[in-house]
């Protein structure tokens, strides 16, 4: 029986991040979702159903935490990678007692990403 790939949902901002994440996640095997807001995000989430989202924290309209908190209010239990380049001890802690199984800063390390997709995707249960 086939497999299928692992489901990663990328939520960001900028146009040039979703891409570069798109390719790096394609390549690493995943089948990837790109959206440009959280709003975008939440209205698709529960239809597509992803292993993982990839969150930005710092997004024009609705940040990585109102995504984040829209997603516990829905119940829907999606594991989240929280990524940033603007690291405080507040924000990486606002995050993980949000339920972020990681929190990562920019500029990205591509196998600590991926590693901490891994890992967040096993931690839901699921398949890697």
């Amino acid at each position: 029986m086939h497999r299928r790939s692992p489901v990663v949902a990328v939520v960001d901002d900028e146009e040039h991040v979703r891409f570069a994440l798109h390719r790096l996640l394609r390549s690493a095997g995943f089948e990837v979702l790109v959206y440009g807001s959280g709003s975008e995000f939440l209205r698709h989430a529960a239809a597509s159903a992803p292993d993982c989202v990839v969150l930005d924290l710092h997004m024009r309209g609705q940040s990585g935490f109102d995504a984040q908190e829209a997603l516990a209010k829905a119940q829907l239990s999606i594991p989240v990678v929280m990524l940033t380049g603007n690291d405080t001890r507040e924000n990486r802690a606002r995050a993980i007692a949000n339920g972020a199984n990681a929190y990562l800063t920019k500029p990205i390390d591509d196998e600590i990403l991926i590693d901490a997709i891994v890992a967040a995707i096993r931690s839901r249960g699921s398949h890697a």
